[in-house]
């Protein structure tokens, strides 16, 4: 066999290794992988993120990464950092079912469940473990407690390699929500167009303009505002009230989020962004000054007058101890749903309409 020979099969070989290595690489290159969650282009794929034990216990948090047989943006959708606000969980679970990764331009990263002790244990607002608001602990820390540990991979394995974000909620165990949205705006005419669209695109109502979050990205505190702090268009949305899983909350958040994909060039199809949607300036929030039993005189959706009775509180035998009014002229948005009834509790929340739309 001649050198020149040899010299000729010697550079095949590394030509032929060196294109496998290119090919195999670029299968690598081409899934998106969220925790154990990683899908080839048009395909869908489960898995969870994995929270490791700490000072306290681990948890494992499902995820589903669709990821598109064409290119396009990263979308994040998150639900269940209060694991009882079920319309939420179940918008999302329906989505999982229903986006089709051959369809799709880009990738969507679907969340369902954040809190996967609140929902196990039936515990509103907080994660039992730790006692800690799962919405509230952002960017979260590596070396906290369970909710702070399970925030920081939030932030670092769905958050930061997103474009876009909703952050779903639904009317916890004790909150009889009218649906709405928040336009949070940031002051960055940029982001703030783009936050603008994405929520008249998702297509609530009744839209709240949120000036009051933070811009220190590393106390954040809110699943949305992460995105916000990072340059990430964020909205949150709201439909589903006191825990239960009405169709048209439910059938309404699914609807929501596919008119924000259509708004992103990911789907196929046109949506008409929700026209004349009362927006509000803000919300003023009353609380209960006593321990007690809680009767509610209005409902969702009531008008009122600052001023005017929307319930009262009686103590264990059933003398009236307050009396709960509006404490702003506008729009009941939220009243609390179930009698029990702390000093300090939310008894009502009251949306003020603004005088002009953004």
């Amino acid at each position: 066999m001649s050198r020149s020979f040899v010299r000729l099969v010697k550079m095949f070989l590394v030509l032929a290794v060196a294109g496998f290595v290119g090919l195999t690489a670029g299968a690598r290159q081409n899934n998106f992988t969220v925790g154990t969650a990683s899908a080839a282009a048009g395909e869908k794929a489960t898995g969870y993120i994995n929270v490791p034990a700490g000072v306290d216990a681990a948890t494992n948090i499902p995820v589903v990464v669709v990821h598109g047989a064409k290119p396009g943006p990263v979308l994040a959708i998150v639900a269940g950092s209060h694991g009882t606000e079920y319309a939420s969980i179940i918008a999302v679970e329906r989505l999982i079912q229903h986006l089709d990764a051959k369809e799709i331009s880009g990738t969507v990263i679907l969340v369902p469940l954040v809190n996967v002790n609140s929902f196990e244990q039936k515990v509103p607002h907080l994660n039992p473990v730790d006692g800690k608001n799962m919405n509230r602990m952002f960017p979260g820390k590596p070396d906290g407690t369970q909710t702070e540990r399970a925030s920081w991979l939030i932030t670092k394995e769905v958050i930061e390699p997103c474009n876009y974000l909703i952050d779903m909620h639904g009317g916890d165990l004790d909150e009889s929500l009218q649906p709405y949205s928040y336009w949070p705006k940031t002051g960055d005419e940029k982001l703030d167009t783009v936050t603008h669209e994405m929520v008249l695109a998702f297509g609530l109502g009744h839209i709240i303009i949120d000036t009051g979050r933070t811009k220190d990205p590393d106390d954040s505190r809110y699943v949305d505002n992460t995105a916000l702090t990072r340059g990430k268009p964020a909205i949150t949305v709201e439909a589903g009230y006191a825990g239960t899983v009405q169709p048209e909350d439910v059938n309404a958040l699914v609807r929501g989020s596919v008119n924000v994909m259509r708004y992103l060039k990911m789907l196929p199809g046109t949506f008409t962004p929700v026209e004349n949607p009362v927006w509000f300036s803000k919300v003023v929030t009353g609380t209960s000054a006593h321990d007690g039993i809680f009767y509610p005189l209005v409902e969702k959706r009531t008008f009122v007058q600052q001023g005017m009775k929307l319930g009262y509180i009686t103590d264990f035998f059933g003398k009236t101890i307050e009396d709960v009014r509006a404490p702003v002229t506008g729009v009941v948005l939220y009243i609390c749903a179930v009698p029990s009834m702390k000093k300090g509790n939310t008894t009502v929340d009251v949306g003020v309409v603004a005088t002009q739309a953004p």
